[in-house]
């Protein structure tokens, strides 16, 4: 499964994943999950919360779309409303967009406008703050994240 995303310098890209939602799931318009989403498979649910969905998204790290940490990828239509919405919010595209990020491992699952500014200070925070021992704060806590299952479920 692929969904356009954008990247470093607002870059659209193809992001791959494994599919956990049924098929047409968003009817055409893009929209965030919600808690008990009932377009999310049983097994799909098991995917996210161990994050197993995002596993072919290394192959874009290879590739040079994506960082290992860094802000997470957005859909083009959720970034234009966010964009219109949060103030700076353009300045996580400065650097390329993470499989794992700050935000991911502080801040559960976002979905909707307010966490989306909550994410973006986390971002903010990383891009000032990026350093090897930040970076591998993150891999440490992305891995307690995926072997915990928490924070995949939206609030």
């Amino acid at each position: 499964y692929s969904q356009i995303r954008k990247g470093k310098n607002g870059k659209l890209f193809r992001l791959i994943k494994i599919r956990t939602m049924v098929v047409d799931a968003e009817d055409g318009k893009a929209v965030w999950s919600t808690k008990n989403d009932n377009r999310i498979t049983l097994i799909g649910k098991y995917l996210r919360i161990f994050r197993i969905d995002e596993l072919p998204q290394l192959f874009l790290v290879l590739k040079g779309d994506m960082s290992l940490i860094g802000p997470r990828p957005e859909r083009p239509e959720i970034d234009e409303y966010l964009e219109s919405e949060i103030n700076f919010y353009k300045l996580r595209y400065t650097i390329k967009p993470g499989l794992s990020g700050w935000a991911q491992v502080n801040y559960p699952y976002g979905a909707s406008l307010e966490d989306s500014k909550n994410k973006l200070g986390y971002d903010l925070f990383y891009i000032c703050n990026y350093s090897l021992h930040l970076d591998l704060l993150i891999l440490f806590k992305t891995m307690r994240t995926v072997f915990s299952g928490k924070g995949s479920i939206p609030n």
